[in-house]
Formats: structure tokens, C-alpha cells, sequence
């Protein structure tokens, strides 16, 4: 059963899902789109989606809630500076006003090895 498991194992142990999780969500901040399989893109898209939300919302709060909301954010990405940085200089104030949705998949087709299902997860432009 199944009971209270929160996300996708993806045939990894819990240090390299952790691992595969902060390197992809990390080239998607870099780069705004990265080219992967549907189950990872869908393993990722929530968490980095509320990593935005943070960015977005800590500008209204006061210095403290500023800084601890870098903090998490700096936790969730493996304390990457450059990666926190700009999600919260560039990436976090672009989706001001909007409501969540920052992220959009595009279906590229299958892989020709191993016919996994490709995908194109990005980063919406506004």
C-alpha cells in the first residue's frame, strides 16, 4: 500500500532521487527549460513550482521573511547561490501577477533506445 508515500521513486534510492531532483530543478532556473522524460518532468514540476511561489511571495513580506525564504529555498536547490539568486531577482518578480501555472510541458516524442515518452518542460514567458 501506498498510504502517506509523497512522490514518484524512479527506480532510485532516496539520495539519488534527492540529488536527480536538485540538479534538474537547478538547470530548469538556469537555463528555463530542459529536455527529460515525462516521469521526471512531472516528478519535478510541483516542487518547483512552489519554489517560485516562495520567490513571488517573499517580496511582500519583511527582511526576516525575505531571508528565510531564501533559506528554504537555498535547502531545496542544495545551497546553490547563483541558482537562488536568480530565482529571486529575476524569476520570482516575473510571475508577480500571476497565480500559479509557471511551468508548461510540450510532448517531443518518444526516445528512439528505450521509447520513453520525451518531454519539454519550461518555464511559461510573461
Amino acid at each position: 500500500m501506498r498510504h502517506r508515500v509523497y512522490g514518484k521513486i524512479l527506480s532510485r534510492s532516496k539520495g539519488q532521487r534527492i540529488a536527480l531532483r536538485r540538479t534538474m530543478i537547478r538547470q530548469l532556473f538556469i537555463n528555463e527549460q530542459i529536455r527529460t522524460t515525462k516521469a521526471k518532468a512531472i516528478a519535478i514540476r510541483g516542487e518547483a513550482e512552489r519554489l517560485i511561489t516562495l520567490a513571488r511571495n517573499s517580496e511582500k513580506g519583511s527582511d526576516v521573511d525575505k531571508m528565510n525564504a531564501r533559506r528554504l529555498a537555498a535547502k531545496k536547490l542544495g545551497g546553490a547561490p547563483e541558482e537562488v539568486k536568480k530565482l529571486f531577482e529575476e524569476i520570482g518578480p516575473r510571475y508577480a501577477n500571476r497565480n500559479g501555472g509557471y511551468t508548461r510541458m510540450f510532448k517531443l516524442g518518444k526516445r528512439q533506445g528505450d521509447a520513453a515518452e520525451m518531454v519539454l518542460l519550461e518555464l511559461v514567458e510573461e
